[in-house]
């Protein structure tokens, strides 16, 4: 997800997506506020109304694994921990900060007394409950593996002890203890993640199958509440006046329309109706020099999957003359335009650094790069090993204005170069596209991924042997057996973990498992009276309860 270190940014392109981790992709956020722009009354109501390029997937916590939902249940739930300013954490449900032992793996925290949306008080066991339920194999959480950090998180998933061994408990109503596998460096950031958020068991249980699928059938304990959910239309949130720190809170509500089109949401800027609108390429010229034009970096890497199951892309030449064949600097300059840069590797620029305090992408370097007559090579020996002349596959794609586009660029740029190629284009929606990714029926996919916590690990754990974010049938066990010792012996060695990192991308673009496009960048405008509105690089896309019309 966007899922770390960033994060929700804007969108670009209105590319949204998804990850992811992310990865689902990672998506834009665009805000916009009622009334004409010109009356100073009007723009003092703290009314934000935003963009959103899909409709929310899912609203549980333990079931999400897109941008769109992580970034609105991070306005409307709350974890032990919050990202703040900085993309630092900054307590929510915890009181203080918690006990930690002396060799690290076991926190013990306090809760502070804060009450869910209709009255409950949160309590140890809404954790407990919560973090259970997404383990528990009979849930199917994509993200499950993101909790194999706690003790017997990994067992408990596959199936192989009860869920009631689960590292968690909890001491008292307000006292709440996880034990840990091993010491984790980044682990406060990752308690602000999605999947760590509580849930009132009660009101759960009540719900049953239509538990999060209406605005009603939730309930919250983050600075806003879901009011209302016009499905694939538009959802609002509402100032949650039962937040414990609902004084903070300037905003009354944020509204969000969903709308796929550049240009309409552009034109919904125009008419003074939204207050961040998201800028394609053939905007940027247009826009570049108005006093609220604005573009910002990101840390989601949007990339082809190669999916194994299908014969053609089950060959490793086959793969490599993909990455080959199509010229990613055009892809940006052209079509993106928007300060994306191109990608040849999986782990993003500008991201984290190392143990010696080198950032890692200038220590690794790239992977790859758009060569005709190599891309034209690999493709000779694929169909030579084939037994094929000619190939037809079929390319994933979302449905928004700029994904088409970029959908019809690589067609044109695979069948010019690999001879013999036809590529069919399937554009979906969001959701659909997110399922048949799930069920692995696709040839490849156009995806993309963002942080969720800021340690290359977000990125490189992805594609383990029968990995929940893999998808793609991949399967290398030198790779799966880096990972493994980077996520357990190695995390007291941060030196000799680093490098098993490092040494697992290079596996994976020995094997080309995936074909990276672009490091996503956004231009966008926002109106000066909006303040406040925190756009992070790892985990969720944005908070608002800081934000503010002035």
């Amino acid at each position: 997800m966007k899922k770390k270190f960033s994060f929700l940014l804007v969108l670009l392109l209105a590319l949204s997506t998804f990850l992811a981790a992310c990865g689902g992709d990672k998506k834009t956020d665009s805000g916009e506020k009622s009334g004409d722009g010109g009356d100073s009354a009007e723009k003092k109501e703290q009314v934000l109304n935003l963009l959103e390029s899909s409709e929310i997937p899912s609203m549980d916590s333990t079931l999400a694994t897109d941008s769109v939902s992580f970034k609105v249940m991070n306005n409307v739930f709350e974890g032990l921990y919050r990202l703040g300013e900085n993309d630092e954490p900054a307590l929510g449900m915890a009181a203080e900060e918690p006990q930690i032992s002396e060799d690290g793996k076991t926190y013990t925290f306090k809760l502070r007394d804060a009450k869910w949306s209709n009255g409950d008080t949160v309590t140890a066991n809404d954790f407990v409950y919560a973090w259970q339920k997404a383990l528990n194999p009979d849930t199917g959480a994509e993200y499950a593996y993101i909790m194999y950090d706690i003790k017997n998180a990994a067992k408990v998933n596959s199936g192989d002890v009860p869920v009631e061994e689960l590292g968690v408990k909890a001491v008292d109503d307000m006292t709440l203890e996880i034990q840990l596998e091993t010491a984790v460096p980044y682990f406060k950031a990752l308690l602000s993640f999605a999947t760590f958020y509580p849930q009132n068991q009660k009101f759960v249980e009540s719900q049953g199958d239509k538990f999060g699928l209406e605005a009603d059938t939730a309930v919250y304990n983050g600075p806003f509440t879901l009011s209302e959910w016009k499905h694939e239309q538009s959802f609002k949130l509402s100032k949650n006046d039962s937040y414990w720190d609902a004084e903070t809170v300037k905003l009354k509500e944020v509204n969000f329309n969903i709308v796929k089109d550049t240009a309409t949401g552009v034109n919904l800027y125009e008419t003074n109706k939204v207050d961040v609108a998201t800028l394609s390429a053939e905007f940027v010229d247009k826009y570049k020099s108005d006093e609220n034009f604005k573009t910002k970096a990101d840390t989601s890497v949007y990339f082809l999957r190669l999916n194994e199951g299908n014969e053609v892309m089950k060959n490793v030449n086959a793969r490599k003359a993909v990455d080959a064949a199509y010229d990613k600097q055009g892809m940006v300059d052209v079509l993106l335009n928007n300060g994306s840069i191109p990608a040849y590797y999986l782990v993003p620029k500008d991201f984290v650094s190392g143990p010696d305090g080198t950032e890692y992408r200038e220590a690794v370097g790239d992977f790859g790069g758009f060569d005709a007559k190599k891309a034209a090579d690999y493709w000779a020996k694929a169909k030579e090993e084939l037994g094929k002349d000619t190939i037809e596959l079929e390319l994933l794609n979302y449905d928004s204005d700029s994904s088409k586009k970029i959908g019809e660029f690589l067609k044109e740029q695979l069948e010019q170069n690999l001879e013999g190629l036809t590529v069919n284009i399937k554009a979906q929606p969001f959701k659909q596209k997110l399922e048949l990714e799930s069920k692995g029926q696709y040839d490849f996919s156009f995806a993309g991924w963002g942080p969720d916590y800021p340690d290359p690990m977000t990125f490189v754990d992805m594609f383990v042997t029968d990995g929940a974010h893999n998808q793609m049938g991949y399967s290398n066990p030198e790779y799966d057996k880096l990972i493994e010792q980077a996520k357990g012996e190695l995390l007291d060695d941060p030196e000799a973990r680093w490098q098993a990192m490092v040494d697992a991308e290079k596996i994976l673009f020995d094997d080309q498992a995936i074909s990276p496009m672009y490091q996503r960048g956004s231009a966008f405008l926002e109106r000066p009276y909006v303040k406040g509105l925190l756009r992070h690089s790892f985990g969720a896309d944005a908070s608002y309860k800081w934000a503010s019309i002035e």
